[in-house]
């Protein structure tokens, strides 16, 4: 299977799948100012909407670093891919409010 397959085996596409509409994910390395710009564009917006942040270091896994390389960072808000290489601050809202909405759809159900 095409390691860049949205439907690998990978444990870490399993967590996505079910992540929580606001839980951002981060896919990143150490060393990375591009993630380190993105983070600081979307710190108080995630603050804001109550969102966590999961930084993921793809060094620390082979497939990861494979699948994403030096294209970095990758942004998902739950499992919606919402950004790469930069954030773009108004962009970033729009996408935490239809992740809030589908947040308080799924309590409602």
């Amino acid at each position: 299977m095409n390691s860049h397959s949205p439907m690998s085996n990978h444990p870490e596409d399993s967590r996505l799948a079910s992540a929580h509409p606001l839980e951002v994910t981060m896919y990143t390395r150490p060393g990375c100012h591009l993630c380190a710009d993105a983070k600081a564009v979307m710190q108080s917006l995630l603050d804001e909407f109550g969102a966590t942040l999961r930084e993921v270091n793809i060094d620390q896994d082979n497939e990861l670093g494979e699948r994403y390389g030096w294209d970095i960072p990758v942004i998902f808000v739950g499992r919606h891919k919402a950004a790469k290489h930069r954030v773009d601050p108004m962009q970033f809202r729009r996408q935490l409010e239809e992740a809030r909405t589908r947040a308080q759809a799924r309590q409602a159900t």
